[in-house]
């Protein structure tokens, strides 16, 4: 089985993310895209982070129709901050009989050679990388563990949707319907 792990704060999940899974499925020919929610992640700040099991409970409800795309927990349990390379060998090790594959916005992999034993993943892994518009050009993506795919251009952040949340504008269309309704319901002061 292969599965693509696509990590992420998802601080809120948007359509991009949607998008970018289930992209993963068809072009990268992956069984299944397991979403793991990060809940902190080592180079983000953590002041405007929603508690963890509330973004866990809104990638549950943006994917439930779709088996393919499966919420992931797993770094909840594990040391924080959390590290990519940790998670990666500790799921490997729980599933030996499943090859599990990175996926990545471009710009991460810019900055790629700063995460921990990136050169590690690199040995273990290889990395499914979707464009992202504006992307400086790196070396890494000539990397034979990386693979570059043609998917859609999307500019769209969860910084700007919780920019839109917080001034009382619109975020209709940037995430799916159930989760604009989640966060309207419980999220919103």
């Amino acid at each position: 089985m292969k599965i693509g792990l696509l990590f992420g704060s998802f601080n809120p999940l948007h359509i991009g993310h949607l998008i970018i899974a289930n992209s993963m499925i068809d072009l990268a020919g992956m069984d299944e895209v397991w979403l793991v929610v990060t809940p902190l992640n080592p180079f983000k700040k953590n002041s405007d982070l929603l508690a963890e099991d509330e973004r866990l409970k809104m990638v549950k409800i943006a994917i439930k129709d779709n088996p393919k795309l499966k919420a992931n927990d797993i770094e909840f349990s594990l040391p924080k901050p959390n590290y990519t390379i940790d998670t990666l060998m500790y799921l490997q090790a729980q599933h030996p009989d499943i090859k599990f594959f990175l996926v990545m916005g471009e710009d991460n992999l810019v900055k790629f050679d700063q995460w921990k034993d990136y050169d590690k993943i690199f040995e273990n892994f290889e990395v499914l990388v979707y464009p992202r518009p504006y992307t400086p050009n790196t070396q890494l993506k000539i990397h034979p563990r990386v693979h570059i795919f043609n998917c859609p251009l999307l500019d769209i952040s969860s910084t700007y949707i919780r920019e839109n949340i917080k001034y009382g504008k619109s975020i209709k269309y940037l995430v799916p319907e159930a989760v604009e309704e989640y966060i309207r319901k419980h999220l919103r002061k």
